[in-house]
């Protein structure tokens, strides 16, 4: 990957509609040539999809936490992970090194959502020996990175 390919996935980063022709403007190459290059950073997934940025409050999704996550034994772990990425209230789940086996990122209403999130489903988990959370007060920055 050269810088040429890298300034594609910043303005793909910044708006993933963004016209082949727009970018082949802004970064001063042919449309052929930026089509080209897509196409390969497609193929060989270095891009592996088109999302877009949902605005979160405007779902009534108001309340960002994180889980610190502890699973009592090894066998359990796989069972942990086949039932917290089926929830989806879960964006992210990060296997961690430190005092807990994983991080959960996860999006819900409101306090009375995560209460019954916690007790009913993470702490229902077989394996689950203890949990940490931090609530998100404020998001100063969050975006992915090219």
């Amino acid at each position: 990957m050269d810088s040429i390919d890298k300034a594609i996935l910043d303005k793909l980063t910044q708006n993933s509609r963004m016209p082949v022709s727009e970018i082949s403007k802004k970064i001063a190459l042919s449309i052929p040539a930026v089509a080209e290059r897509i196409r390969k950073l497609e193929q060989n997934n270095t891009i592996e999809k088109y999302t877009i940025k949902v605005n979160r409050q405007k779902l009534g999704q108001n309340l960002l936490a994180f889980i610190f996550v502890s699973i009592d034994h090894t066998e359990n772990i796989q069972h942990f992970r086949d039932t917290i990425t089926q929830q989806s209230c879960v964006l992210e789940c990060h296997h961690v090194a430190g005092n807990h086996d994983y991080l959960l990122k996860v999006v819900l209403e409101d306090t009375s959502f995560l209460e019954n999130f916690l007790s009913k489903t993470l702490k229902n988990i077989k394996g689950v020996v203890s949990s940490n959370t931090i609530i998100s007060l404020t998001t100063l920055k969050e975006e992915l990175q090219t």
